[in-house]
């Protein structure tokens, strides 16, 4: 389906955050990685949309504070909530970070903002009273700190020197996942397949009402409550030695895996590694 991809130029290891925090940021001139873009789809739908944006800045007007946002969004049942969240889900991630924090505090905060941010947009676009719905796969690179949030099952994977392959968000897909499907129904929620007629039941599982089958969405405001707008959040460190994301919608992932992805495309510049990823897919 489609495939976006931020390059940073090196990397070897990741290191929790925690840890991070406690030695990492003692100069705001430490050395900036280089970031390269590459980005290429092949769309059947034409309900995947892209957001790529390098030149954002914590402090208006300040190029030292820069950072880089990389997103895609895999509608359904149209494209309105895709569109939706394109155009207003940074704004609202932004204005859940406080003022005057420096970067730090920023990257503490980034997370919970990112939540914020993803439930407002459900939020607003709920009340406008479409049905649509989409996947949201965010990713914020801040030098060397990547955050990423996600709901549905568009993926991104961090492909790391020797060959480590990372996935960074988590498939809400109520067929795979085991967790969701007890959230689910925990809260009320009724997961199964379609029936046909003769009661038999084909197809992924799937939440009742509504038939949808993934457990976290933005929009949907037709399947009821226990489809919910909250993020899978997970933010790494990464070495100087660089890597390379690869965010991309299920339509990759159905066809490859996060190994395959990730070593069809090494030693690739990144455009050309974007397209040889969507490559894979077609048959």
């Amino acid at each position: 389906m489609a495939s976006g991809e931020g390059r940073r130029c090196h990397h070897h290891d990741l290191v929790p955050l925690a840890a991070l925090l406690k030695r990492e940021m003692k100069s705001e001139r430490m050395e900036k990685p280089t970031v390269r873009i590459g980005q290429a789809a092949q769309s059947k739908k034409g309900e995947d949309y892209f957001l790529v944006k390098t030149d954002c800045q914590r402090v208006p007007g300040n190029s030292s504070t820069a950072f880089s946002v990389f997103a895609i969004f895999d509608g359904h049942n149209g494209n309105a909530a895709a569109v939706f969240t394109k155009e207003n889900l940074l704004n609202h991630v932004l204005c859940a970070l406080p003022r005057g924090l420096g970067r730090d505090e920023w990257l503490q905060a980034l997370p919970r903002a990112l939540v914020a941010g993803f439930v407002k947009t459900d939020k607003e676009f709920q009340s406008r009273g479409e049905t649509s719905g989409t996947t949201a796969t965010f990713v914020i690179v801040d030098r060397w700190t990547v955050t990423v949030a996600s709901v549905g099952d568009s993926r991104c994977i961090l492909d790391t020197q020797g060959g480590a392959v990372t996935t960074l968000t988590v498939d809400h897909r109520l067929e795979e996942n085991i967790e969701e499907r007890e959230r689910v129904t925990a809260s009320g929620g009724e997961v199964g397949r379609l029936s046909i007629v003769g009661g038999a039941e084909i197809g992924p599982l799937r939440c009742w009402p509504g038939g949808l089958c993934l457990s976290r969405s933005i929009g949907d405001m037709d399947v009821g409550e226990f489809i919910v707008p909250i993020p899978y959040v997970k933010q790494v460190k990464l070495s100087k030695a660089g890597g390379r994301l690869i965010i991309a919608s299920d339509g990759i992932w159905d066809a490859v895996s996060s190994e395959m992805a990730a070593k069809s495309c090494r030693g690739l510049p990144a455009e050309l590694a974007a397209m040889q990823v969507v490559k894979e897919e077609v048959p």
